[in-house]
């Protein structure tokens, strides 16, 4: 039973020693991500948005403290809750990024046509 224990730490060591390598660029960006939020809270339009960043920068934040605690301890719910966090970081991070692309091409595609619109009425 002491060896499978050993064994699992073990192997919890292994597989969370790349994210223990990035812990301090992880740490450093969610650091980044929640000043970002911060500021973007000063304007008025900002406020309403700058709850995504400071999330965002906890969660990454977060992430690196768990794997830190996995890759030190060998404990396997440290590792869960470090890679769970990732998961939602990336996943709200696809999610923003769809919603900017599906944004960018109706204000291009409203910008084409009024402009299309425009020349077709001055002529």
């Amino acid at each position: 039973m002491e060896t499978e224990n050993i064994e699992q730490a073990t192997i919890i060591k292994e597989v969370s020693a790349p994210l223990f390598h990035s812990k301090g660029w992880m740490k450093f960006l969610g650091i980044l991500s929640i000043i970002y939020g911060v500021l973007m809270a000063i304007s008025i339009i900002g406020i309403i948005f700058a709850w995504l960043p400071i999330w965002l920068g906890i969660l990454i934040y977060q992430s690196s403290t768990s794997a830190e605690n996995a890759y030190v301890t060998g404990d396997k719910h440290s590792m869960i809750r470090s890679l769970n966090q990732l998961k939602t970081f990336f996943t709200i991070s696809g999610v923003l990024a769809l919603i900017g692309i599906i944004l960018t091409i109706i204000f291009v595609t409203t910008g084409l046509l009024t402009y299309l619109f425009t020349l077709t009425h001055i002529y």
